[in-house]
């Protein structure tokens, strides 16, 4: 069952990769073309850039991630007991020990980000550490360790990355259709307000739809998988009903990376599954795992 769902997160991974290799080829392709007017060099150009920003992309999206949710290292020393509860499960998950991080916000939540379980990060936020028990950390770490096992994070963290990534260049796009040329004899100035248009009123919509390719099923899954590292459902059960309980907004959380954490920061107290949400409803989690036998 693992190892089905690992080989469809890999295979997400590889389309969403190369869908977003083409948008930004085509991008970058029609603004080159707007300034060189030469086929040859517009191409040139926009290959070169969604190589090397797809690369970065994969390569950085874990340091990116952190940056944007400003996470700091969580040393053995200020944390102790936080890392020889992670040593502990990872052990039991026959996994390598991801690097800890925190956030320096009084709500509750957590999230794991990386490309492969030897490059992987799990970071929490400081009021979760402050407000749940040793079980109930145990729980939400194992969560998150389940994500890494299932490579979860991988299809997570390049999605969020090349989305914020699309988004950005059409706020660009925006930026250079009013304030460039606006010759109306230039038909390349004119290829590029359409197309820039395009891609401003596409660019939420498509942002929604590659969220939507994430399965909120893969929640259910990383519930279940960490109730089998830790043997012990009720801490998990207990955490995410504090979790959903939690009043504090997530000041620290960027928007763009809601799908990382293990609730939505900004609709715990949704009452039911929603198409357009990145999560399962917080209750019926808990209903199913109160099933497991």
């Amino acid at each position: 069952m693992i190892l089905r769902d690992v080989r469809k997160n890999k295979v997400k991974t590889f389309f969403i990769v190369s869908l977003f290799f083409l948008i930004v080829t085509l991008f970058i392709y029609f603004i080159s073309f707007w300034l060189f007017e030469s086929t040859f060099i517009a191409l040139v150009v926009a290959l070169t850039f969604s190589i090397i920003t797809s690369f970065a992309s994969y390569y950085n999206s874990d340091k990116m991630i952190l940056s944007l949710n400003k996470a700091r290292p969580a040393t053995r020393d200020e944390f102790l007991q936080l890392n020889v509860i992670l040593e502990g499960l990872c052990i039991a998950a026959n996994l390598p020990v991801p690097k800890l991080y925190v956030i320096e916000d009084t709500a509750l939540n957590a999230f794991a980000t990386g490309r492969n379980p030897k490059n992987s990060v799990i970071c929490i936020t400081t009021g979760l550490l402050s407000k749940l028990d040793k079980y109930e950390l145990e729980g939400v770490l194992a969560h998150e360790l389940a994500h890494i096992k299932n490579y979860d994070i991988l299809l997570s963290t390049v999605v969020v990355v090349m989305v914020g990534f699309v988004v950005m260049l059409s706020d660009m796009f925006s930026r250079m259709m009013i304030y460039g040329d606006n010759d109306d004899d230039n038909k390349g100035n004119a290829i590029v307000m359409i197309i820039g248009l395009v891609f401003i009123i596409l660019a939420p919509i498509f942002a929604n739809l590659i969220r939507l390719l994430l399965s909120r099923n893969r929640e259910y899954l990383a519930d279940a998988k960490a109730i089998e590292f830790t043997r012990n459902k009720d801490g998990l059960i207990s955490a995410l009903q504090k979790l959903m309980d939690d009043k504090e907004v997530l000041e620290a959380a960027n928007k763009s990376c809601a799908s990382l954490y293990i609730v939505e920061p900004d609709c715990k107290k949704r009452a039911h599954d929603s198409i357009w949400s990145t999560h399962p409803n917080t209750l019926n989690r808990i209903e199913r795992l109160r099933n497991i036998s």
